[in-house]
C-alpha cells in the first residue's frame, strides 16, 4: 500500500511536525512517505507531483492558512483517480467535522484532533478488515451516510517515537525552520484560542527530547522552534531545558519559544541574561490587549505590570530578541481601545511587534457566541473578523494601515534612530505616526506597488515634507545615518538628492588627506590613500550633532561632518563624526 502524508506549508522555509509524527508513529509496520509543497505552489503542480507517485492513500494536514489549496489540490485527484483514498486532518477539519464531510464529498475520512493512533488504526483496518467503526476519533461514508466515531483518550506522549531521525530530513535542516514540541495542550482558558479547548498539559519525555535536540544540531539544525503554547508554565522544567540549551548548544544555532511573560519569575531572567549567549534565543509573547475587561471577556488571564517587568528585563539584558503580539478585534476593544494597546506594548519598545486580526476559529468559544459581539467574519479561512459591534470595517481598514507600515519601518529595523525620534519628539504617540503614515501610503497607492530599499526612505521623506515640520533637517540626518550605517557596501546612488557643495566637498576631502585625525585616531588608523578615501566612504553634512544626540538624545544645532566608511574586506560599516568648523580652510575655499 503505497501510503503518502502531505501538507501545503506556508513558506519553503517551514517544515510539517505532524505528518513526520504520522511517519514514526506507523511505523514499523506502515512505511509513510512525506512531501511537502507551499500554498504558492500552483494547484496543478501539485497535483502531477502527487499523482506520478501513485499514491492508494494520501492524508492532508489541514490549517487555515493551506485548507482553501488543500481542497483545489483534493478535488483535481479525486476527477484524475477517484480511487485514491483521501484522508483530512489537523486543526482545521477536526472541529465542524460533519459540515467539512458535506462540503467536501472528496474527502473520504477525517482524522479528529491527535491523529497518530487514530490514522495508524485505520491504516489498519483498511489493510485488513475495513471495520472503520472501530477506529475512534475517525470520521467516513458508508452507505451515503457520514459516521464519526468519538474520540480517543489522549496518546501517552512519554512513549511517542521521535519523528526527526528520518534520513531524507537531514539536507533540509539547516535551510528551514525545525519545529519541536515538549508539551501538547494548555492551562488557559483564552477564548479566541484553539488550545482553550484542551485541559491540561501533558509532557514529552525530556530525555528523549534532548536526545532529539542532539540529534537536530549534530546534522545541522539552524533554526528550533518550541511549538508549545506556553513553554514556561513549568518553571524548573523551563530552567532545566534553558540550561540545557545553554551548556549544549551548537553555536550559529537559535532556539525560538512561545513564553507567558507574567509568569516567569525575576530569578530566571536573570540566570538567562548572566548565562546565555547573546542571540541564543528568541521569545515570542502573546499580548493581544491590554484592556484589562477585553481580556476577561475572551477570559484571558494576564498581569500587564509583571509582563513588562519582564519584557524590560529581558531587553535590559541584551541577550535575548522579543517578538510581541496583539490582536485587533477583540471583543469591546474598539479603535481607541487598540490605540491605547499599541501604545502601551510600543512604549517596551520590542525588537517585534505583530500587529494581527482576531480570526474566528472554528471550535473556539469566540467563534460559538460570535453574535453576542454582531461580529462579522469571512466565510472562508482565515476566518478574519470584518467588523463588530464596537469596531467598524472602516476602522479595521485603517488599523491594517497601521500594520502595512509598522512591518516595513519598525519590525525590518531599517531606520531605528529615525523612527524612534518620530514617535518621541514628532507625533503625539506612536500609533498616531504609524496611523498617519499608514493612511499616507495607502492613499498614495503604494500598498499594491513594490519597493526598494531607496523607496522606504524616500517615501517616508515624502510623507514628512508634508507636514511642515520644522524638524526636518534633524529627521533628514537621522535618515542619511540610518541608510548608510546598515549598507555593507558604498550605495551606488543614496535616496536622497544631493545639497552639499562641491567644492565644500572636495576641500573636507583634502583636509581628511592632509589630516585623518580630524575625525578622530579611530579614524586616522585607517591610513586611507585618496583613491580609498573616495572610494569607500560617502561624506555628509549634517545639521546637527549627530554623534551627541546617538549618545544623549538630545539636539544641539551644531554642523556636523559625518563620513561612512564602507570596509571593503570585513564588510563592515564605520561612521564617523567632527564638527564643520574643523574644516574651516574647506569652508572658506
Amino acid at each position: 500500500m503505497n501510503i503518502i502524508c502531505t501538507t501545503l506549508n506556508a513558506k519553503y522555509i517551514h517544515t510539517n511536525l505532524a505528518i513526520r509524527y504520522l511517519k514514526a508513529y506507523a511505523q514499523p509496520e506502515f512505511d509513510i512517505k512525506l512531501v511537502e509543497y507551499t500554498i504558492k505552489d500552483p494547484a496543478m503542480n501539485i497535483v502531477i507531483d502527487l499523482y506520478r507517485k501513485k499514491p492508494h492513500v494520501i492524508g492532508f494536514s489541514c490549517y487555515i492558512w493551506n485548507i482553501e489549496e488543500t481542497i483545489k489540490v483534493v478535488k483535481m485527484l479525486k476527477k484524475i483517480d477517484p480511487s485514491i483514498i483521501i484522508v483530512a486532518g489537523g486543526p482545521e477539519v477536526s472541529y465542524d467535522v460533519r459540515e467539512w464531510m458535506e462540503k467536501v464529498p472528496e474527502f473520504d475520512f477525517i482524522v479528529i484532533g491527535e491523529g497518530e493512533e487514530t490514522f495508524k488504526q485505520f491504516l489498519f483496518q483498511l489493510h485488513d478488515q475495513k471495520n472503520f467503526a472501530k477506529v475512534n476519533g475517525l470520521a467516513f461514508r458508508q452507505d451515503g451516510e457520514i459516521i464519526i466515531n468519538p474520540q480517543r483518550n489522549k496518546i501517552n506522549l512519554a512513549e511517542m517515537p521521535s519523528p526527526f531521525r528520518f534520513p531524507e530530513d537531514i539536507p533540509h535542516l539547516s535551510k528551514r525552520i525545525t519545529y519541536i514540541e515538549t508539551s501538547r495542550g494548555c492551562p488557559f482558558s483564552c477564548q479566541f484560542c484553539l488550545s482553550s479547548i484542551e485541559v491540561g498539559v501533558r509532557y514529552f519525555d525530556r530525555k528523549k527530547i534532548k536526545d532529539d535536540i542532539r540529534y537536530l544540531m549534530k546534522h545541522g539544525a539552524k533554526t528550533i522552534k518550541f511549538v508549545d503554547r506556553t513553554f514556561n508554565i513549568s518553571r524548573s522544567y523551563a530552567m532545566d531545558m534553558f540550561q540545557f540549551l545553554i551548556e549544549e548548544h551548537v553555536p550559529g544555532t537559535v532556539f525560538q519559544f512561545e513564553i507567558t511573560a507574567d509568569i516567569m519569575r525575576p530569578e530566571v531572567i536573570e540566570f538567562l541574561n548572566k548565562e546565555a549567549p547573546p542571540g541564543l534565543f528568541r521569545f515570542e509573547i502573546g499580548v493581544q490587549s491590554t484592556n484589562d475587561e477585553v481580556n476577561k471577556l475572551v477570559m484571558r488571564k494576564q498581569n500587564f505590570e509583571k509582563l513588562t517587568r519582564t519584557v524590560t528585563m529581558v531587553k535590559e539584558g541584551g541577550k535575548i530578541a522579543q517578538h510581541l503580539d496583539l490582536i485587533a478585534g477583540l471583543p469591546e476593544e474598539d479603535y481607541n481601545s487598540f490605540r491605547k494597546t499599541f501604545n502601551d506594548v510600543f512604549a517596551l519598545r520590542p525588537e517585534e511587534l505583530q500587529l494581527g486580526f482576531l480570526k474566528m476559529l472554528r471550535g473556539t468559544g469566540l467563534r460559538l457566541r460570535a453574535k453576542e459581539h454582531d461580529y462579522v467574519f469571512m466565510d472562508h479561512a482565515p476566518y478574519e473578523i470584518l467588523s463588530n459591534n464596537v469596531l467598524s470595517f472602516a476602522e479595521i481598514i485603517r488599523i491594517k494601515q497601521v500594520e502595512d507600515v509598522l512591518e516595513k519601518y519598525w519590525n525590518a529595523h531599517r531606520m531605528d534612530e529615525t523612527i524612534e525620534y518620530l514617535v518621541s519628539h514628532v507625533f503625539p504617540t506612536p500609533f498616531d505616526f504609524f496611523q498617519e503614515f499608514g493612511t499616507y501610503w495607502d492613499e498614495q497607492g503604494w500598498a499594491r506597488i513594490g519597493h526598494q530599499l531607496e523607496d522606504l526612505f524616500r517615501r517616508l521623506y515624502q510623507f514628512l515634507s508634508t507636514k511642515n515640520l520644522d524638524e526636518l533637517p534633524v529627521i533628514e540626518g537621522l535618515m542619511k545615518y540610518d541608510y548608510l550605517r546598515n549598507q555593507k557596501h558604498k550605495p551606488r546612488k543614496p535616496w536622497w538628492k544631493e545639497k552639499t557643495d562641491k567644492n565644500l566637498r572636495s576641500g573636507i576631502y583634502q583636509q581628511l588627506l592632509e589630516k585623518p585625525s580630524l575625525l578622530g585616531e579611530e579614524f586616522a588608523s585607517l591610513q586611507l590613500n585618496e583613491k580609498e578615501l573616495f572610494k569607500h566612504t560617502v561624506i555628509e553634512i549634517i545639521s546637527f550633532d549627530l554623534q551627541q544626540y546617538i549618545e544623549t538624545k538630545e539636539v544641539q544645532k551644531t554642523p556636523t561632518v559625518m563620513v561612512t566608511y564602507f570596509d571593503p574586506v570585513q564588510l563592515v560599516t564605520k561612521t564617523y563624526f567632527a564638527p564643520l568648523s574643523f574644516f574651516r580652510s574647506a569652508i572658506t575655499a
